[in-house]
């Protein structure tokens, strides 16, 4: 079985290529040019930290992660069952109550957050005080709408008087939910910051692009056309550091990226390093954030292949899975441990998919015998 393709599934539609360059000429041979370990792909920290500054603010009205729903259902509910507790007779009494108030705040906490992820474009561009009082008259409208249905179903209509509770508990909750979101929104700047200058810092050190100057020096001479393949790879690499990061990119983007740095690995290596690609094409269409499969690529390289006086192999797949679309790396690992690393590029990985996704994402990067295995899932819509 293939080291870089331990799970390869036969039945999947994907697409398979490899690509294992020549050995080098021997004028050429990667020890020839004096290479450098490779580093990172990233900026310096000023840069960094003046992109990071640039970025934009966590929405407030982010309420369309699975992660915000669950927590504010289980909020209102939480509410709920310490309100009836005050004037329940026992726990019988208490379980009716409950039930009955359960109904009527699931109702209008789910109506709130459909309304709020549905209007949320539009709330962004209020005033703070329009946004305040949209939130509170929709908890309102919301938490009637969900007491109108309980009193259509128990008795086919209630008194009058009986509106303005509901209406009221709604626009509280609203409140609170809304100063929730806010604090949610300003801790997460901060982080965002962070998570992106740590991005910015692990791009193109200088390690990388010597290595890379020198291999188009060695090629110009014997393959002119390899050699402006491998400076185009650069440029375009190049590119998508300096402009400015947006909030996502698609997969099909990422895939190319990481293609594009590892055929200028693959030169510089030549057969020590065999690549493995497995693309699913309906996987392309995912969203994650910029610059989030070329951290995993690299440490691939950098700790499985180039410590490996033998070289080794490197397989990219990804497949789509109940409605998620899903990412691995998977390298050899040397026969002798490499330098551990400071897992800065892994960390920034797993905070930059929880800011995007929060627990519709998921991470995790594990060793498996003889294997590193990295592998991402998000949502494909």
């Amino acid at each position: 079985m293939n080291p870089a393709t331990p799970d390869a599934n036969p039945n999947a539609s994907v697409r398979s290529t490899e690509r294992v360059v020549p050995v080098w000429p021997e004028s050429t041979r990667p020890d020839d040019l004096g290479a450098a370990s490779s580093g990172s792909f990233g900026f310096s920290a000023a840069a960094g930290g003046a992109h990071a500054s640039m970025t934009a603010p966590t929405p407030v009205f982010d309420v369309c992660h699975v992660g915000v729903v669950l927590r504010a259902v289980l909020a209102v509910q939480g509410v709920v069952a310490l309100g009836v507790a005050f004037v329940a007779s026992g726990l019988a009494h208490w379980l009716e109550l409950f039930a009955t108030g359960a109904g009527v705040a699931l109702t209008g906490t789910l109506l709130w957050l459909m309304a709020a992820c549905g209007l949320r474009q539009v709330l962004a561009r209020a005033g703070e005080p329009v946004q305040w009082a949209l939130a509170m008259a929709l908890g309102a409208a919301s938490a009637t709408a969900g007491w109108a249905l309980l009193a259509v179903i128990s008795s086919g209509e209630a008194p009058a008087l009986h509106w303005l509770p509901p209406a009221a508990t709604g626009a509280a909750m609203a409140a609170a939910m809304m100063l929730w979101l806010r604090l949610r929104a300003r801790l997460a700047q901060p982080a965002d910051a962070n998570a992106r200058l740590v991005e910015l810092q692990s791009r193109i050190r200088p390690h990388f692009l010597f290595n890379t100057l020198n291999t188009a020096m060695a090629l110009v001479r014997v393959d002119p056309r390899r050699a402006e393949g491998v400076l185009g790879d650069l440029a375009e690499l190049f590119r998508v550091a300096l402009m400015g990061s947006g909030e996502s990119v698609t997969l099909g983007d990422e895939i190319d990226l990481a293609q594009r740095y590892l055929a200028i690995e693959q030169v510089r290596f030549g057969e020590r390093l065999s690549v493995k690609w497995e693309l699913d094409a309906a996987a392309a269409k995912a969203r994650v954030p910029p610059l989030l499969l070329q951290p995993l690529v690299e440490n691939a390289v950098r700790h499985g292949i180039e410590p490996s006086s033998s070289g080794g192999a490197i397989r990219v797949r990804t497949r789509v899975r109940r409605g998620h679309a899903v990412v691995s790396v998977v390298n050899t690992l040397p026969s002798e441990p490499s330098m551990p690393g400071h897992g800065l590029a892994l960390r920034n990985v797993r905070e930059r998919l929880l800011l995007m996704h929060d627990v519709a994402a998921q991470f995790d990067a594990r060793r498996e015998g003889d294997l590193y295995r990295a592998q991402i899932v998000v949502p494909l819509a």
